[in-house]
């Protein structure tokens, strides 16, 4: 199908411009444009501390001194270890104005995943928080870390918070082994504190500059590539990315918005949404290390968010919460979901608890992460992603083929061109190559269709697609149909090695509570609403589903749990009715 005229621009929302430019500079342009715009408003609050534009602006030069006198030049790798926190937003402006590349990681990573990635991108200085500051010191000796810079979050919050985490009783003692560590580091790595890297030092008279179209921050993924690959975002890419984001929410109100940091900043959907969207329109970020209902509801007492990035079970839990506790969510205008399907359910109960909007995006880690968007307004369209963003084009295509377009309605792989499109993955050519095709398209792995006003809709991923005596299965479509029965709460579908060299249909379910698995039951039920090939051959119980950071379920652990298990799938993580947890990844 042609989408050269970009047909969906009619969609727009009023003041959504219909052409796009990319803004000039590099992410520390963009917060020093906004330190002298908005040096006396507070850019950052955790646990009730403040900081102010101005001061934000003179703890990036402050830090990036130090890490200047750590030996950190333009080009060099750090990396960050961090939870939501200030130093985070500190640090991570702090290495890109020296000229340096952030690695984001994160800390709650098993120490072979930091391991392979340590090993990937070679970085010698790393910033962590104090609490996994030891397992950066045990990473083998041939990893080059030489320098590591420890934070401690209780550092960053105001003095009585301070005082009554050390107070001697059970909830601060609890409070306070959450955030510190368990014991000191010793290593032959150099440790710090990151009161010492902000050591009060000359500043050198000018600092080194990333030179568009510099890299950024490598982000690892596993989206397209199925084992976590650096994607390489450049300044340029973020920084359209997040005036993508700006010019499609009419209405925001520069130096007076309030931006809720629930989301982790290591990945990409609250890197742009956080680190460099709300830095760009002056806006208060309120950090949360972590994803708690009351912790957030609490901070609504002295700072209502006007604006939430999340993923649709923080909109369900906060929404209950709020209910429970009484406590009004009217402050917040726009909310946007992404990372998952947006329930139509979720959004009627948040938008009835708001009046606001709550609408579903679209992207990869690859697009920077947003490529499409539901718009904000009338012409939105629940149950999609949306259309593409200004200055975004897409075809959708043969995925077998990408050279042959697919029809008006058929379902093909989505290719996505725009300035948000990175540039590739790190000291990755050949997957590079089979990644970004001529032109500049970008092969997302999803499978979409679009309506006929180009609204898309995601059928599934390529690489998760089942095939069973010929046919194509689409996970999400049994998934769906397996919850739409009363006694599943949730499930996760994949294709096991079948006889002939096929796969099977293979279901994994947490029930609801109360309920017992009956199997014949739930394939009687599959059956009423789907063809015979796609209905589920064994279906096996588990108590929680093995999920990443924002919360989506991970099919490929799934699928190994079960080959794991063989056929004797009652040894699954959580499987039978006396199984124990299994093994999610937290928000």
């Amino acid at each position: 199908m042609d989408f050269s005229d970009r047909p969906w621009v009619s969609s727009y929302a009023p003041d959504v411009p219909r052409a796009f430019e990319v803004p000039a500079g590099s992410l520390p342009d963009l917060l020093e444009d906004s330190v002298r715009t908005y040096r006396r408003m507070v850019a950052l609050e955790f646990f009730g501390a403040s900081t102010t534009y101005g001061d934000l602006g003179r703890a990036v030069a402050q830090s990036a001194e130090g890490l200047r006198s750590l030996g950190v030049t333009a080009g060099d790798r750090v990396a960050l270890v961090l939870p939501n926190c200030p130093q985070h937003v500190i640090a991570f402006y702090a290495v890109l104005r020296l000229g340096a590349v952030v690695v984001e990681h994160n800390p709650l990573y098993t120490d072979r995943e930091l391991r392979h990635q340590f090993e990937d991108h070679g970085a010698e200085v790393a910033i962590v928080w104090d609490k996994v500051a030891p397992r950066i010191q045990r990473l083998p000796e041939d990893i080059p870390v030489t320098s590591i810079v420890a934070v401690d979050l209780i550092g960053a919050m105001p003095l009585g918070r301070r005082i009554a985490r050390r107070l001697p009783v059970p909830r601060a003692r609890a409070a306070r082994r959450a955030l510190t560590p368990g014991g000191r580091s010793t290593g032959s790595r150099r440790t710090l504190s990151w009161r010492e890297l902000l050591r009060p030092r000359p500043l050198s008279p000018r600092h080194g500059r990333p030179a568009p179209p510099g890299t950024a921050v490598p982000q690892y993924t596993s989206g397209t590539t199925g084992v976590p690959q650096g994607a390489v975002p450049t300044h340029r890419n973020l920084l359209a990315n997040a005036a993508q984001g700006r010019a499609w929410v009419p209405g925001l109100e520069a130096g007076r918005e309030t931006v809720y940091a629930v989301l982790p900043m290591f990945h990409a959907y609250g890197l742009t949404l956080c680190l460099s969207f709300a830095m760009s329109i002056g806006a208060k970020l309120v950090l949360f290390p972590r994803f708690d209902v009351d912790l957030v509801l609490d901070a609504m007492r002295k700072s209502p968010p006007t604006f939430l990035p999340a993923v649709p079970p923080i909109y369900e839990r906060l929404a209950a919460g709020a209910a429970k506790r009484g406590v009004g969510l009217r402050s917040i205008r726009f909310a946007i979901s992404g990372a998952m399907n947006l329930p139509h359910s979720t959004v009627e109960t948040w938008e009835a608890a708001t009046g606001g909007y709550l609408i579903e995006g679209y992207g990869l880690t690859e697009t920077s992460p947003v490529a499409a968007g539901n718009p904000i307004g009338s012409t939105r369209r629940p149950g999609t992603v949306g259309v593409p963003f200004p200055g975004t084009d897409i075809r959708i295509v043969d995925p077998e083929d990408p050279t042959t377009d697919r029809g008006r309605g058929e379902a093909g792989e989505l290719l996505i061109r725009g300035p948000q499109v990175f540039q590739g993955y790190w000291r990755k050519p050949d997957e590079t190559r089979a990644a970004l095709l001529d032109g500049g398209w970008f092969r997302t792995g999803d499978i979409v269709t679009a309506d006929a006003e180009c609204f898309l809709t995601i059928v599934d991923r390529i690489k998760e697609l089942i095939i069973t005596g010929g046919f194509n299965v689409a996970p999400t479509e049994v998934e769906d149909a397996l919850r739409a029965h009363p006694d599943v709460a949730d499930a996760a579908v994949v294709g096991l090695p079948g006889a002939g060299g096929g796969e099977e249909v293979t279901a994994v379910v947490v029930l609801a509570g109360g309920a017992v698995l009956d199997a014949d039951a739930l394939r009687l039920h599959c059956r009423a609403r789907l063809a015979a090939y796609k209905v589920p051959r064994a279906i096996t119980q588990i108590d929680e589903l093995p999920r990443s950071q924002l919360g989506k379920v991970l099919r490929r652990e799934v699928r190994e749990q079960l080959l794991l298990a063989g056929g004797d799938r009652s040894s699954l993580p959580g499987s039978g009715q006396k199984a124990g947890r299994g093994d999610p990844r937290p928000v």
